[in-house]
């Protein structure tokens, strides 16, 4: 069955000179930022002060704050700040104050020692990893509620432009830092680019659905456990029973999709700066071509993704994504098997980061699409969280795959779980059809991208 496309080419390129549209770029800047610094950017680091790679991967569990952050979501969706949400707003409010921990803990980072202060730095970059989700929790919220519907897929196009800038930013420059100066002052000056984030805080307005009532001011007669009560019930638990009683018997087939669609690139990437270094590369070689000019291979990606979903839907993009991701981590255990060569190298990462950023330009729109705005951010940190886990634990025992077996094995097994992501979009998109064939317009399956009233699993 062929589905009829959603907007004209011109409509679809138009949206992106809306204002908030354009203000996500420096939002997905400050989101992206801290990213790899807690990740890929710090496993180079420490490989570079000859820790092993053992211990660099048991350090990639502090990217596991970004998967249990559903945790302190419900307190951010509610929660005032003293005087700051009075000056910003709610969603502003808390985004500042996650930005300036992202900036005191990398700034903390680089002035410890890695070889006498490990768990200081451990310990810092929790901090970082902390705030930064907290970030996004906020930065999540204010895109969904900024913007109408219809707009939901150029808000997360140009947000993932912005996030794969900083990704550049803290990738490739914090490498071409490190080569000439020192570790030290790359992650010094990561920390004073959050204040791109902090600038863009402080000049967006605050959308108006996030303006709601201060969730411990209700009647005087109530006493104060039962305040409580009322807010953890409202806070916590509706947004859950909101979303199964939206989703019904799909509700769980949902959850896995969301759980499984990144753990084949989520857990490639923790080895992916170790690889490079162990096959012979420079860190200039590295910054070149797998930050630079990867960079550009993710941005025409993501682009490709978010023309892809507002002509024809999320399921078909989200499908094509799943499949390019995995197969691609096959072209790495290729190159694993190969002489250091800088064109081997660039076709392998344009293939990869094209299919990573369409991916996650599909992704992050069908994540959007399942969120019901009055509970915008525990249900998208619900949603976020559960994408990140079970790969960000897994990732944790990539050093030991690749000390037992070598890399061209974890590369094959990188793919390989991909596979489980790349059949259940197959079987939503089968169960869409089989419901249209017999005349249902499917208020789950198959609903319209941005009706998040109605979400499309």
């Amino acid at each position: 069955m062929t589905e009829r496309p959603l907007h004209s080419w011109r409509e679809a390129l138009l949206v992106y000179t809306r204002p908030r549209v354009v203000a996500m770029i420096f939002l997905g800047f400050a989101a992206g930022l801290p990213f790899l610094l807690v990740f890929s950017t710090l496993s180079a680091w420490l490989r570079d002060e000859g820790l092993s790679r053992s211990v660099i991967g048991f350090f990639s569990w502090v990217g596991i704050t970004y998967s249990i952050k559903v945790f302190w979501a419900p307190v951010i969706d509610r929660l005032p700040l003293p005087w700051l949400t009075v000056l910003l707003g709610r969603r502003r409010s808390w985004m500042l104050l996650a930005q300036l921990g992202i900036a005191i803990g990398l700034a903390g980072m680089a002035l410890s020692n890695p070889h006498t202060q490990l768990t200081q730095i451990a310990l810092l970059a929790v901090l970082v990893a902390f705030s930064s989700s907290t970030q996004d929790i906020v930065v999540d919220a204010w895109r969904i509620e900024a913007e109408a519907d219809e707009f939901q897929g150029a808000m997360a196009a140009t947000y993932v432009f912005g996030y794969r800038l900083a990704l550049l930013v803290a990738g490739a420059g914090a490498f071409y830092i490190a080569e000439f100066e020192s570790w030290r002052t790359a992650y010094l000056s990561m920390a004073a680019m959050m204040g791109v984030g902090v600038a863009t805080t402080l000049l967006i307005a605050e959308p108006a659905a996030s303006a709601l009532r201060d969730p411990f001011q209700w009647r005087s007669e109530l006493s104060l456990p039962a305040r409580l009560g009322r807010w953890f019930r409202e806070a916590v638990i509706a947004p859950f029973v909101d979303f199964f009683q939206r989703n019904g018997k799909f509700a769980l087939l949902i959850l896995a999709v969301i759980a499984l669609y990144k753990l084949s690139d989520i857990t490639m990437g923790v080895m992916a700066n170790p690889f490079y270094l162990d096959l012979g590369f420079s860190k200039t070689d590295i910054a070149n071509v797998t930050k630079i000019f990867g960079f550009f291979m993710t941005i025409a990606g993501a682009a490709l993704g978010g023309i892809l979903v507002t002509r024809y839907g999320i399921m078909r993009p989200l499908l094509l994504g799943a499949v390019m991701v995995a197969s691609t981590n096959l072209l790495f255990a290729l190159l694993a098997r190969s002489e250091p060569n800088l064109t081997l190298l660039a076709t392998v990462i344009s293939a990869d980061n094209l299919s990573g950023g369409l991916a996650t330009s599909a992704f992050i729109a069908y994540l959007s699409s399942l969120t019901n705005q009055a509970y915008t951010a525990t249900q998208y940190a619900l949603f976020s969280s559960l994408m990140t886990l079970p790969a960000k634990f897994l990732g944790g025992f990539s050093g030991i795959v690749v000390d037992a077996k070598g890399y061209e094995f974890f590369f094959i097994y990188a793919a390989a779980i991909g596979a489980p992501a790349i059949l259940l979009v197959g079987w939503l998109i089968w169960l869409k059809r089989q419901r249209s064939s017999v005349g249902h317009a499917g208020h789950l399956i198959g609903a319209h991208p941005t009706k998040r009233s109605n979400p499309e699993p």
